[in-house]
């Protein structure tokens, strides 16, 4: 694991190339502790460094930028290739033999593309990386990124230089680098709490999606980018030749894939652990690992006093019952509001994801014994565990047997009363019910409701529902670029409407979400994080595997559940769904709210150009006044201010 930067053109042509590079590694240090390295060719105008995190192969044979055998090649390279073992083997037996350095993966990698090529390097490669190439006799560069998007890479032109890196903090030292905000990027944030690939915060800076490369060979020309995995054509062939064997044959499956996928990701020179929260699918995880090793397997969770929101104690039950050595670290609210600071510092980009703040915490309590952590990332898009998928569902089929005209009109009278008389009435009649038809701020909900109802399509349902604002009503001018849910590319033909939004969460939230909160929290603190239930041939079987098995016996990862219980009782799993999270409703009433008043203050917003400052200060209000839970909207706009005050005079400029 490590920190990648580059250019070609501008800086990297004159004697400066070697001293910028090093000075844009070095703003990413905490990703590669353990050294740097520096390459250079000021004739054909291109300079690369590395920040080295070292796992495999500790000694100076890993270090990077390290130079092909040929010397045709020149490779930065951050991530694990995990079967990097058998593409040795392969390569001695297809190549005659190879003169190997060291035992690194990334030395195997290069060596494959020398060999082979890159496409077949790629195809061969399981692991998670963000590459950048130098092929000398072509003068072309190259950048790659995993199939499922583990490994993070941005991408743009700075004045005559085009560069890279693994976070856009490292452009900063760029001679030519004047960042300007990208209004439509912040309408994305504004809706999903992340930004989705291929846009950035910043104008003229995109990230690499997920399984392209990227292939430039004039640094003021355009560069190619093209896909050389495709989930879409994988999800297709997972719905034409679906799985056919019985449920419990799909369990053993789905453990054989993971036994061999964890034998490949234990592997490190360094001390290694998993994060555990008593869910299924960590448990699934470490419960395999722990299959799989000799000795007890280091596990990690933190927890809260707050009921709601710990679950310090599921996960102590699973480690004794798995026999891992296992610590725990219960944190008060002063531990966790610390971190609010940090925040625009760990994510170089605004990101609002609320649970960043548990990661982070509990990220740096395994850095304290391991350099490497396994996760349970990526079980919900795979194996249908999102409940919403069939709320969503349900809500449609019933929706769409009513006209739209009546729906509309129906949604404007459901409306018209405020959310806060709706409570009022909901308050003289809660008491009356039994206690588990009782509901809080119903007036918000129906609120909530209402706005689904005048949808005219099944994406729009969900991309509704999965929204935070609608940025039309707070960002003037901002127009939303496609993503995944609204037409960036064509989605494969899929049996229902379930499938469709697991698919569209694998392809956007879980990497633009998911992944990037876990890759800077880790990263903030040196630890590499991988994710087991992420191996491509483990998703290509997933994706085969049809919902009648996936929600078997109406539940949620039923295949990962039936493993599960080969291993741990159900007792210590079958329990209510719990999210990653942190009070942030309560505090941004208490703690937090000075902090947030400074920053969302109506002079402030308004001289900053970016929002509406009233549609701002009303949803601040119903917060305050707890008419409306606000949360999550409301700590967009503050993770936005937050991040760009901590930026001032480094991007001051508006693009619309």
């Amino acid at each position: 694991m490590c920190g990648i930067v580059g250019i070609v053109g501008g800086a990297a042509a004159t004697s400066s190339g070697a001293s910028t590079v090093r000075r844009m590694a070095d703003m990413i240090r905490h990703r590669g502790p353990d050294g740097d390295g520096v390459w250079t060719d000021a004739e054909a105008g291109v300079a690369l460094s590395q920040r080295r995190l070292a796992i495999i192969d500790l000694s100076s044979a890993g270090a990077q930028p390290m130079t092909s055998h040929g010397g045709r090649y020149v490779i930065v390279f951050n991530g694990e290739i995990y079967n990097h073992g058998e593409m040795r083997k392969l390569l001695d037996r297809q190549c005659g033999g190879h003169a190997w350095r060291g035992h690194s993966d990334t030395e195997v990698f290069l060596a494959a593309i020398e060999e082979l090529g890159l496409k077949q390097a790629l195809e061969l490669a399981t692991g998670m990386f963000a590459f950048g190439l130098w092929d000398r006799k072509e003068r072309t560069l190259l950048l790659g990124r995993d199939r499922l998007g583990e490994k993070p890479l941005y991408y743009g032109r700075v004045g005559k230089a085009f560069a890279f890196a693994s976070e856009p903090k490292a452009f900063h030292p760029l001679p030519d680098w004047r960042p300007a905000i990208d209004r439509n990027a912040l309408a994305l944030l504004m809706r999903h709490n992340y930004i989705p690939a291929p846009y950035s915060i910043y104008h003229g800076i995109r990230k690499l999606r997920p399984g392209h490369l990227l292939f430039l060979s004039d640094p003021l020309r355009e560069p190619r980018v093209e896909s050389y995995w495709s989930a879409s054509e994988v999800a297709e062939q997972g719905r034409r030749e679906p799985f056919q064997g019985s449920p419990q044959e799909a369990v053993d499956e789905v453990e054989r894939h993971l036994r061999r996928t964890l034998e490949g990701q234990m592997i490190a020179d360094v001390p290694l652990g998993a994060f555990l929260s008593g869910g299924i699918d960590s448990s699934a995880i470490v419960a395999v690992m722990q299959s799989i090793s000799s000795r007890p397997v280091r596990t990690f969770t933190i927890g809260f006093a707050e009921a709601g929101y710990n679950e310090a104690d599921h996960a102590k039950h699973v480690a004794r019952h798995l026999g891992t050595d296992h610590t725990e670290l219960y944190l008060s609210d002063r531990d966790a509001l610390d971190v609010v600071p940090q925040l625009p510092g760990i994510y170089c980009e605004p990101f609002s994801d609320s649970s960043q703040i548990p990661t982070f915490l509990v990220s740096r309590l395994a850095r304290d014994s391991v350099t490497v952590a396994l996760s349970g990332d990526g079980g919900d898009e795979l194996f249908s565990g999102y409940t919403r998928y069939a709320l969503a569902d349900a809500l449609w089929n019933k929706l769409s047997r009513i006209p739209i005209g009546l729906r509309r009109v129906s949604a404007s009278l459901a409306t018209l009363p405020p959310p806060g008389l709706y409570d009022n009435v909901a308050d003289g009649i809660m008491p009356l019910l039994p206690r588990r038809l009782r509901r809080e701020r119903v007036g918000d909900k129906i609120h909530k409701a209402a706005s689904v109802l005048s949808l005219r399509t099944m994406d729009d349902v969900y991309r509704r529902l999965c929204s935070h604002w609608e940025p039309s009503e707070i960002i003037p001018e901002a127009v939303e670029p496609p993503t995944m849910l609204t037409g960036l590319e064509a989605l494969p033909a899929l049996p229902g409407s379930v499938e469709r939004m697991m698919y569209l969460d694998m392809m956007s939230y879980l990497p633009d979400d998911i992944l990037v909160k876990v890759d800077r929290a880790a990263m903030a603190v040196g630890l590499e994080t991988r994710v087991p239930l992420l191996d491509h041939r483990l998703v290509s079987f997933a994706l085969s595997l049809p919902l009648t098995i996936l929600r078997a016996e109406n539940k949620t990862k039923w295949p990962l559940r039936q493993l599960l219980y080969r291993h741990i009782s159900r007792e210590l799993i079958e329990r209510p769904k719990m999210g990653f999270g942190v009070p942030i409703d309560a505090w941004l009433r208490g703690a937090l709210r000075h902090w947030a008043e400074a920053l969302l203050d109506e002079r402030r917003l308004r001289e900053d150009g970016f929002f509406r400052p009233e549609v701002i200060r009303r949803a601040w209000s119903e917060h305050l006044s707890g008419q409306r839970n606000n949360q999550y909207p409301l700590w967009d706009v503050l993770m936005f201010q937050s991040w760009r005050e901590a930026n001032q005079g480094a991007s001051t400029a508006v693009a619309a």
